[in-house]
């Protein structure tokens, strides 16, 4: 993982760590490729080559609702079991969100915890977790819990805290209904980057990995990146999870990604969006000014 400080002219936005490069995207597929070749995908909407799990080697999947299910039933929960019950019991009851809408997932979830192991719950729904969230604010304003901030994108977040001794973090997963037209509705290409500021409009998808971000008033921040209106993208989508929920509506944003051509195999219709994550360049980020 490589450390890498955001500038916007003199002055640091945030340092973070740079997980997805386009040498390590490389590199990875290319041990894929030596040592798990069945694991390697060429995705023919998106012309790209993506590592992706065969569907006939997955023997279990666990799903975070149905793990934390499962953790209610213990019968003698040990120490880390219960203060992730206690946790999200609490904020259940703060917030109105009933425990049919949150999940466990991590090491909890899995059965491979221990005393040094993190709380990570999940909440399912846009507006459940817009609920859970300014509950999460009340809570620490009453001391009840902590939030934990190693940069400026866990501030603007707010996704990491303490509850007693222990940390937690948390995320939010769509609902059935919330999810985007089914795999193969839509073809990709990506064209070229593009950097350019610009102002949220609508952050409901923010919350998600991949994270959308709807804008408006577009600001190219080099030559390359003037677009004519015909090509002018109606959203930003984060692939990198650090991009989720650092910005909402009404905010400014500084943005350096790929543009994208979306072409309905259906309709033909033709859109744009601005990928961030295509680990094809070395600067992708969407950073708050």
């Amino acid at each position: 993982m490589l450390e890498r400080t955001w500038k916007f002219g003199d002055k640091t936005l945030f340092r973070a760590e740079k997980l997805y490069t386009a040498e390590n995207y490389k590199s990875f597929v290319e041990t894929f490729r030596k040592n798990f070749p069945a694991y390697l995908y060429y995705c023919r909407l998106r012309h790209k080559e993506l590592i992706s799990a065969p569907i006939n080697r997955i023997e279990k999947v666990f799903i975070p609702k149905e793990r934390l299910q499962a953790l209610m039933k213990v019968e003698k929960p040990d120490r880390i079991q219960t203060m992730a019950l206690e946790l999200v019991n609490m904020i259940s009851k703060e917030s109105g969100v009933g425990m049919e809408d949150f999940g466990i997932h991590g090491s909890i979830a899995l059965n491979m915890h221990s005393e040094e192991s993190d709380i990570d719950f999940v909440v399912l729904g846009s507006e459940n977790f817009r609920k859970v969230e300014a509950t999460l604010d009340r809570l620490v304003d009453a001391c009840t819990l902590r939030y934990l901030f190693g940069n400026r994108l866990d501030k603007a977040r707010k996704f990491k805290g303490k509850y007693k001794d222990k940390i937690w973090m948390y995320t939010a997963t769509r609902k059935p209904e919330e999810f985007t037209p089914p795999y193969g509705t839509l073809r990709f290409s990506a064209m070229y980057p593009v950097k350019f500021e610009c102002t949220v409009s609508d952050d409901s998808e923010a919350i998600f990995r991949p994270a959308i971000y709807k804008f408006t008033d577009y600001k190219a921040l080099d030559e390359k990146s003037e677009l004519p209106a015909d090509r002018m993208p109606a959203c930003i989508l984060s692939n990198i999870g650090c991009y989720r929920n650092v910005a909402r509506s009404g905010d400014r944003i500084k943005v350096s990604g790929v543009l994208e051509r979306i072409e309905s195999n259906k309709t033909g219709e033709v859109s744009y969006q601005v990928v961030v994550g295509t680990a094809t360049t070395e600067e992708e980020y969407v950073c708050p000014i």
